[in-house]
């Protein structure tokens, strides 16, 4: 393969990987030639993706362990040699209504959504910087950070907040090493992670169908494919938001 989305023997790191939006970005890097590893605590349906094709191996991590980190992003390069692409996709969407909240459940939801992909940043930026090619990073946020709203998300939201804002920490300090970090806001998916998703049921505006229709995990791998792609090697802490176009009604 060749031409502008042309990722060919590059190495893509996908957390979240096995299912979801995950799975669909594992399936779009791959049908572009990258060589994806997925980064998940799910052994089974981490090997699926590889034994499907999505994906050319799996290594297992506990995203709310900064040891696990640690071992994993250094198994995978050890693996496989140095990353071009971090996809810091995984997450928790489950809600707890502001007013019923708990210091437990926010730092459950931090742990995984901003704190992980700042450590995932740190140790495969590292990687990246001694193999000396530059390389991509693009974290998967929400649309709910530009009002696709349910309720029961005060947790969830401000931890995709702080990783919006680790985007632009992370895109400023690592240019000089040529690597970009940009953010996509995914709008709603019927994942298992959202079908599943602990806590009060999810009322708000953000159920309703968006003039574009309900996205799907490969709408979503589309915006971060772009950001990994070469024709993006002149873009950093940019935000993409795919929801369907709901932002317009």
């Amino acid at each position: 393969m060749s031409g502008p989305f042309d990722l060919s023997g590059r190495l893509a790191l996908v957390t979240g990987g096995a299912s979801g939006i995950g799975a669909g970005i594992c399936a779009v890097l791959t049908s572009t030639g990258a060589r994806v590893v997925v980064l998940d605590r799910d052994e089974a349906g981490a090997w699926a993706q590889v034994e499907a094709g999505n994906a050319v191996d799996a290594v297992m991590v506990d995203l709310a362990d900064e040891a696990s980190i640690v071992s994993t992003c250094a198994e995978a390069v050890r693996r496989h040699g140095t990353p071009w692409l971090l996809v810091n996709n995984a997450g928790l969407q489950h809600r707890e209504m502001l007013l019923d909240g708990t210091a437990a459940h926010w730092q459950r939801i931090e742990a995984i959504n901003a704190r992980a992909p700042f450590l995932m940043i740190r140790e495969v930026a590292r990687a990246m910087i001694e193999g000396g090619e530059g390389g991509r990073v693009v974290n998967c946020a929400s649309s709910g950070l530009i009002g696709q709203f349910v309720q029961g998300l005060a947790a969830y939201m401000a931890s995709k907040g702080a990783l919006a804002a680790l985007t632009t920490s992370a895109a400023f300090e690592l240019a000089v090493h040529g690597i970009t970090v940009n953010t996509v806001l995914p709008g709603g998916v019927g994942t298992p992670g959202a079908i599943h998703a602990e806590g009060p049921p999810p009322v708000g505006p953000g159920n309703r169908t968006p003039p574009l229709g309900h996205c799907t995990a490969e709408d979503i791998a589309s915006a971060v494919l772009y950001f990994a792609a070469p024709m993006a090697r002149r873009v950093t802490n940019q935000v993409l938001a795919v929801d369907g176009g709901f932002t317009v009604t």
